[in-house]
């Protein structure tokens, strides 16, 4: 059998998020920062990506993160971070799934009842405790990037919605935040495709017509949206509903428009969210924020402390959920496949 690129990978999920952990077969590439290793593979080496995350190995709502050699001597791991559309520099999710795949597989030391550990992000290291019990890491909580309110109570223009009024938070990504209720939504699963379609719509609105630049971090904008709403179950705070790109987009034909929902809670989501909210008055300090996903898992965030990020206040947030390993996985390339890096249809994809 003639098989190159042997990769293998932990595949779990974050409360309902898949996130696929490449553990081996990828060697480490240039860069001085785990943001500069990040950068080289989107420009150099982005056929890893593709290879993972595209039909026949991946799917829409699929993740993928890869485990490097940190650049910073206090950091135990580095990983970057790879989506459909996007090479983020920070997720919650994703930190999660690679916390447990580390310690569950014993690439870190796990020790009971907490195991302390640093992780290096693209947009910086991570501080990172996991509750384990019989071998198992039963809850992870880290420390996030500073997160901070961009835009308050804004309101935007979107074609074939009208007037919008949104929030842009940053939790390690920059989210364009929009209340569900006007549109009738109740952020169930079955609301799917009006959900992205709505999303999606506010998102591209929102890059259009909204400065938006990260005070230490060039480069980077809206590349989410989130729909908030109530909780359906009364032991959380709120609901949500995280729409990712996975195509592009076409204004003269808003109703075909693809895109795929965070299953979980929303990580660096939750964080964003918490930002806003304490701009508003709504979110104290040390407060817990229970956050309800479209699955009706929760995330708990809660903002620990003020702090300034280059010229702007933001808060230190943290994070708690957990994730369970489904499969271990060889993934390699046949010579003869047409589709060595995998492929895209417009029925699911929106291409």
């Amino acid at each position: 059998m003639r098989l190159s690129s042997m990769i293998s990978a932990v595949d779990l999920h974050a409360c309902g998020e898949p996130g696929r952990v490449i553990v081996g077969g990828v060697l480490d590439v240039p860069g001085r920062t785990m943001f500069e290793k990040m950068k080289y593979f989107e420009s150099q080496a982005d056929d890893l990506r593709k290879r993972m995350l595209r039909e026949p190995r991946g799917y829409p709502a699929a993740n993928c993160n890869l485990i490097l050699p940190p650049t910073q001597p206090e950091a135990d791991a580095g990983f970057i971070i790879m989506e459909q559309v996007e090479y983020p520099a920070m997720s919650g999710t994703n930190t999660i799934c690679v916390t447990t795949a580390l310690l569950e597989t014993g690439m870190l030391p796990m020790r009971e009842p907490t195991t302390d550990l640093v992780l290096e992000a693209p947009a910086g290291l991570i501080r990172v405790r996991a509750r384990c019990a019989n071998g198992k890491v039963t809850s992870v909580t880290f420390r996030n990037v500073p997160a901070f309110a961009a835009h308050l109570d804004t309101p935007i223009e979107v074609p074939h919605l009208g007037t919008v009024t949104v929030d842009v938070g940053w939790g390690g990504m920059f989210y364009v935040i929009a209340d569900a209720e006007p549109f009738g939504l109740r952020l169930t699963p079955d609301e799917g495709r009006e959900i992205v379609r709505i999303g999606e719509m506010i998102k591209t609105a929102a890059q259009e017509q909204l400065k938006v630049e990260h005070p230490t971090i060039p480069g980077i904008g809206i590349t989410i949206a989130q729909l908030s709403g109530p909780p359906s179950r009364p032991d959380a705070d709120r609901k949500n509903a995280v729409v990712v790109s996975t195509g592009m987009l076409d204004w003269d034909r808003p109703a075909t428009w693809t895109g795929a929902i965070d299953r979980s809670p929303c990580g660096t989501g939750t964080c964003a969210k918490m930002a806003t909210l304490h701009a508003k008055g709504q979110l104290a300090l040390g407060q817990d924020f229970r956050h309800e996903g479209i699955l009706g898992t929760v995330f708990t965030g809660r903002l620990i402390e003020e702090t300034i990020v280059g010229d702007r206040p933001a808060l230190v947030p943290t994070l708690t959920g957990c994730a369970w390993i489904t499969g271990f996985a060889q993934y390699v390339v046949d010579p003869d496949d047409p589709f060595p890096n995998g492929f895209t249809v417009g029925d699911i994809w929106g291409c």
